[in-house]
């Protein structure tokens, strides 16, 4: 008896380069499969997205970052403050 899974899965259908597809079967284990690989990365990418990298970050978010610091003097936090309330 097949065992059931606890979360639904769906079907979907992406094109991508030939040979970027090969070099990717080149990375799994025989008995990996690609859905769950591919799943897995999905998963990984949607969690590093919280932590993403400072160059990813807007302007505005890095101001508001910088002021919310407890290591940035009160004339910085309040230039930031400044530019964080004056609309675009």
């Amino acid at each position: 008896m097949k065992r059931r899974s606890k979360q639904r899965m769906t079907a979907i259908h992406v094109s991508i380069p030939v040979r970027l597809l090969e070099d990717f079967d080149e990375t799994l284990r025989y008995n990996q499969s690609r859905s769950a690989k591919i799943s897995s990365l999905i998963q990984a990418e949607l969690n590093s997205e919280a932590g993403s990298t400072i160059a990813d970050a807007s302007t505005r978010q890095l101001m508001a970052a910088l002021h919310s610091r407890e290591d940035v003097d009160l004339l910085m936090k309040s230039l930031l403050l400044q530019v964080l309330t004056n609309p675009l």
